[in-house]
């Protein structure tokens, strides 16, 4: 006997079939960023772009990490996100970064052999969904969903996300030793992420330093 789903229900799941084929949007080229013409199609599911240089991350035990930019080029993806947000999130990823490198990594403000020039472009973001993003963890429409894309290290519905820009520069002579373009969100399944309306792209700059710092070890 054929079990007919009410109406609702029915909605439910047409959002979710919907709004899964457009998760995942991944960065732009950003074409007006200083490495743009050096990134190659990258196959790192948060890298979609990137560029590496021979370094030995060893001979590095100073960092410097310029002021995080905003960018402003016409293919920025802030959508129509406020200055005051971009402006939050681009303290906060100064934060997030320099906590993280300075656990690697002394944090300096001056050029000497042994010390790499971090520069850092905030060139995307999008909000949670205001208490959707946190209903769609429990009901019988997301719960399954966010559940499958949390086991797949995939994004979840209804929730924000940050994209941004890194280069890595020797300090001494300004040679480009890694760039990439990266979008992070949270684990799909990440409650906590739900409140508030950047609080998921606050966890995707977390998630962000610490990968860059995975990266320079």
């Amino acid at each position: 006997m054929a079990t007919h789903l009410p109406l609702p229900a029915l909605l439910g799941c047409a959002a979710v079939v919907a709004l899964a084929g457009c998760a995942g949007t991944p960065p732009a080229r950003y074409a007006d960023l200083p490495t743009a013409s050096r990134l190659q199609p990258d196959s790192a599911p948060t890298r979609p772009y990137s560029y590496a240089d021979t370094a030995r991350w060893d001979n590095y035990q100073a960092i410097i990490i310029e002021p995080v930019s905003i960018y402003r080029g016409a293919d920025h993806q802030f959508g129509d996100l406020s200055e005051q947000d971009k402006r939050e999130l681009a303290a906060a990823m100064q934060q997030q970064f320099s906590q993280a490198l300075g656990s690697r990594f002394h944090l300096s403000d001056s050029a000497r052999p042994g010390t790499l020039r971090l520069r850092l472009t905030l060139t995307g973001a999008s909000t949670n969904t205001a208490v959707v993003s946190t209903v769609t963890r429990f009901d019988l429409v997301g719960l399954p969903y966010n559940a499958v894309q949390s086991l797949r290290g995939k994004e979840g519905i209804f929730m924000g996300s940050v994209s941004y820009s890194v280069a890595v520069y020797d300090a001494m002579d300004d040679r480009l030793l890694k760039a990439y373009l990266a979008r992070q969100y949270p684990n799909a399944m990440n409650v906590g992420a739900t409140f508030g309306a950047l609080s998921a792209a606050r966890t995707g700059l977390e998630k962000g330093a610490e990968e860059l710092l995975t990266q320079l070890q």
